[in-house]
This record gives structure tokens, sequence and C-alpha cells, in this order.
């Protein structure tokens, strides 16, 4: 059979690259091109299953590649947090589960670059944390994903800030500002990995915890609803409070008699139009398709169409 390696496009790579997915050790978009995190996520897979570590997939790893078993996906698992911020990832990148968590950019505004899904980045500090607990808290995962590399990063991450802002200038086109493989490939599969995930859902811990609060403060009970009090609280900061006493005064004129479910998707609609009202006039109708389709379980935000309880989980339960 052919050998498929850095490089290789076609049929067969996609077919590579769905099986990768399936099994959850590649999340990228299958694009039948080998790229960087082709590569790695060929490398952890053959740790996984003892074979020889080279990223190239040939007879023996096609052959287990192909009889692996596929377990049940990994966001249907997570906590409230992860889908939270998976849904307002999904927003603000426009990305998909798990390539929401995987945004990556360069240096154009100066920041050296920046990844995540709330785009944490170095010039102002706020990537290093993730990375040093990510390397702290996952070796072997860190070790499976940028193999010789390993080491690079690991110096680079204890060098100066002078020195580090170069470092990952060095690995990024001058002018457009996008890194190259086998880096952008790398820390794409970072991203997507279930560990850095979770590292980043703790980094944003304080906007959850907010948005709890907000939906005690407004009476709101639902899972839908702290995800529509994240959104905000990521997306606009806060609710001033001449728009919760527009809020509160609608709640008032709301019936009695609608079920409790219905109640509570009135009220979010309430809390998105009025928090839409009250933003810059050239985003009004950008925030307010994007928290009706939170309050409606379901809608279209930037041409891309969302049903929150069948692609994230959340719904109208009761939040734990």
């Amino acid at each position: 059979m052919a050998v498929y390696k850095m490089g290789s496009k076609g049929d067969e790579v996609g077919k590579i690259q769905n099986r990768l997915k399936a099994l959850e050790c590649y999340l990228g978009p299958v694009d039948g091109i080998f790229g960087g995190g082709t590569y790695a996520a060929v490398k952890a897979f053959q740790t996984s299953k003892g074979l020889d570590v080279d990223g190239v997939v040939g007879p023996e790893t096609w052959k287990a590649l192909f009889r692996t078993k596929i377990q049940e996906s990994a966001l249907s698992r997570s906590s409230l947090d992860h889908r939270c911020l998976a849904l307002t990832g999904a927003f603000e990148t426009g990305k998909g589960f798990p390539d929401c968590f995987a945004g990556l950019s360069g240096d154009f505004d100066g920041q050296g670059m920046s990844f995540g899904v709330l785009q944490w980045n170095v010039g102002q500090d706020s990537l290093q944390p993730l990375l040093k607990d990510m390397l702290s808290q996952q070796p072997e995962t860190m070790k499976s994903i940028f193999h010789e590399q390993l080491g690079i990063l690991l110096a680079a991450l204890k060098s100066s800030k002078e020195e580090l802002m170069g470092f990952v200038r060095s690995i990024q086109h001058p002018m457009k500002h996008y890194l190259y493989d086998p880096w952008r490939g790398m820390f794409k599969t970072l991203g997507r990995t279930e560990e850095f995930q979770e590292i980043q859902t703790n980094y944003a811990q304080s906007l959850y915890q907010a948005a709890q609060s907000l939906c005690k403060e407004y009476a709101l009970w639902s899972e839908r609803a702290v995800a529509l009090m994240f959104d905000i609280k990521v997306q606009n900061g806060s609710i001033n409070k001449l728009v919760k006493a527009q809020i509160l005064a609608g709640f008032a004129q709301l019936s009695q008699t609608p079920s409790d479910e219905d109640r509570e998707v009135e009220k979010m609609k309430i809390v998105a139009n009025r928090r839409a009202e009250s933003a810059n006039p050239q985003w009004v109708e950008d925030v307010r398709e994007r928290k009706l389709c939170i309050a409606g379980g379901e809608g279209t935000v930037h041409g891309i169409s969302y049903d929150l309880g069948e692609q994230f989980g959340i719904g109208l339960e009761k939040r734990v």
C-alpha cells in the first residue's frame, strides 16, 4: 500500500483524518492535507498503540488505525462550564467544537501570538500560564504533540519576555502573521485536546462564576440561561443598572400563565433584547442575533446555524 506522510494529499489522507477524528486523536478539519496537525495526531496514535512513532501512516499504522474502537464524544461528557465556553468560543471564532478551543493567530495586533478559545496572548503574559500549567500537569500529552520541538517550547517559555516574543515571531509569516507548520498544526492539536480544554475552562472560571451570579440576580434557573449570561460576560462585559431596570420592567409585564419553561425562555429573550439594545449601535444586531440564538435554543449567527441542544448539550435543564 501507499505511505502517507507530511505533504501527502488526497482522499486517503481525508480518510485517515476522519478515522483519527473519530478516535479523538485528531480534531481538526478533514481537508485531505497531511499537515502538522495530522502529523501530531498520527504520532499520538502510534504512541498509544506501541507502534514506531514516526508520524507516517504505513501498513502497520493503517491496520491499527482502522481496527481501533470508537468511543463516545468528548463534549457530551463535559461539564456545563466547558459547554458554555465551547458555545461562546464557536460564536467568537466561527468554528465548531473542538476547533473553537484552538483559535490561533500571530502578531497582527502586536501581541506576538494569541491562542485558545478566549485568545490568551504572549504580549499581555496571559497565554504563558496556560502553557506552563499544561506542561506541569500533562507532560506526556505535551510530549505526544510537540515531540522533538518540546525542548524548544520549554526553553522559549523559560526565556525573557523579549526572547519569547522573538521566538513566536520567528515561527510565523512576517507579513501575514500565520504560524508555519509544524508549529501551527501542533498548537491546533493542543487546543483540541480535552486536557488543554480543561485548562482553558479553569482559566475562564471567573467569567463562569459571574454568569452564575447573574442568573441568581435575575431568577433564571436553566443551563441555557447560564450560557446566555456567560456569553454576555465574554462579549459585553456586564449589565448596567439602567439595562437591569429595563429587564426587570419587562419581567413584570410577563403573563403568569405560561409554563416554567416558557417563562424562562421569555425572560431570556427580554435579557437578550435589552442587552443588545444597549450595545454600540454598529453591533446591536450582531449582539441581538447571538443572544436570541441562546435564549431560543437555536438560530443563525454569522451565517452559521446552531442547535444548542444537539451541538452543545445545552438545554432548559436546571443547572447543577
